[in-house]
């Protein structure tokens, strides 16, 4: 088992920055990818981004924004949001799994979610 923990939402202007993290216990934390999806209210749950031995990837919308980076030391993945847009509010979510994708079946372990509220 894996427990996942993040913490770092809040409320921030448009254009501003927030840093993201995600606390992990558990089994071997640094065998798994590492991805936060986000899900915005009466939206599906999404792809933002992975990060696995094979290297970063990132959803289209925030690629140049955003970056994913883990600390292993400290079972810690961040993410770290710049250039903010309103469309980004959403609940951020951490997830770790066997694989690194966009699908979010292929993650086992999630957060409870953060909730990031960006105003225009």
């Amino acid at each position: 088992q894996v427990q996942l923990v993040e913490s770092g939402g809040g409320l921030v202007q448009a254009g501003g920055s927030l840093r993201l993290s995600c606390a992990a216990s558990g089994r071997t934390f640094n065998r798994y990818t590492t991805a936060w999806f986000r899900q915005a209210p009466g939206k599906e749950r999404e792809f933002v981004a992975a990060m696995s031995w094979r290297g970063q990837r990132y959803a289209e919308s925030v690629n140049g924004r955003f970056n994913i980076s883990r600390d292993n030391d400290k079972n810690t993945v961040y993410l770290e949001m710049n250039s903010l847009k309103f469309d980004d509010t959403a609940v951020y979510y951490c997830a770790a799994g066997p694989s690194s994708s966009q699908d979010l079946r292929s993650y086992d372990y999630w957060g409870q979610g953060t909730q990031v509220t960006v105003s225009s």
